[in-house]
């Protein structure tokens, strides 16, 4: 059953790519893609990208490096709608502060963004047409992306917690299950990388990958769906690094 290309795996890459498109699908039957219109499009078509591939690996006629080229735009496309997603997080939690959740969203989004951009030309140099160098690449970008996932999930929580600010549940579901998924990617990177596992182990890893992906979108279904109880926090307010006074700054600026 632990074996690549086993109906455990296809369960577990598929099932939570089917539950994520229902998951926009829903959001857009409520009405609340006005609110989250990048998880929107990350729900939409990054699941639909996963499921091409996912097809692309079940249907025989499909050749490796035409797999592989499919794989890497579905992670180019889905690593950009990630970090629009984080700097949609962003502004919510900083909701508070209208300037400041503003211009950290575009600040988020865009430094993301071109992080991701330039990670993919350089992997893009390491590969010709040969599979295997395009398989290098892929993992190259791979890793890159959940590193700066990572460091800006955890820069936010940071932010978060050191000014005392509430969270949007729906926010903190997504950070959590962003969070969770991006760090487990990079610890089974690291186990790879200096345990030099057995092939075996290597699938272990990719069900455990597979897996706590599916636990993410979990998380974001019940964030979404469960209602839970608001609990209010005020910010703190303190001179040397009060929000109120950067966000009159901001505002200031931003109408000059």
């Amino acid at each position: 059953m632990l074996q690549a290309h086993s109906w455990l795996w296809y369960y577990l890459w598929g099932t939570p790519q089917v539950l994520l498109f229902g998951l926009g699908i829903w959001l857009c039957g409520r009405g609340l893609w006005r609110q989250w219109p990048a998880f929107l499009a990350f729900a939409i078509l990054g699941s639909s990208g996963e499921m091409a591939v996912l097809a692309a690996d079940v249907i025989p006629s499909v050749p490796a490096q035409t797999f592989w080229r499919i794989y890497w735009v579905v992670l180019l496309v889905g690593s950009l709608l990630k970090f629009f997603v984080i700097g949609e997080i962003f502004s919510r939690v900083f909701n508070p502060y209208p300037a400041v959740s503003r211009v950290g969203r575009i600040l988020v989004s865009g430094f993301g963004a071109a992080l991701v951009l330039t990670a993919a030309l350089f992997a893009a140099f390491a590969v010709r047409n040969d599979t295997n160098r395009l398989i290098f690449g892929f993992h190259l970008l791979e890793q890159t992306v959940f590193l700066i996932e990572s460091g800006l999930i955890v820069a936010l929580f940071l932010f978060a917690g050191y000014f005392r600010l509430s969270w949007d549940r729906f926010a903190f579901g997504l950070a959590v299950g962003l969070g969770l998924s991006a760090c487990e990617q990079l610890a089974a990177w690291a186990v790879v990388a200096n345990a030099s596992p057995s092939s075996h182990g290597r699938t272990l890893l990719e069900f455990l990958n597979m897996a706590t992906y599916h636990v993410a979108v979990l998380i974001w279904i019940y964030y979404l769906l469960v209602p839970g109880k608001a609990v209010a926090k005020s910010a703190v307010s303190l001179p040397e690094h009060n929000l109120e006074v950067w966000n009159r700054e901001l505002e200031r600026l931003l109408q000059q």
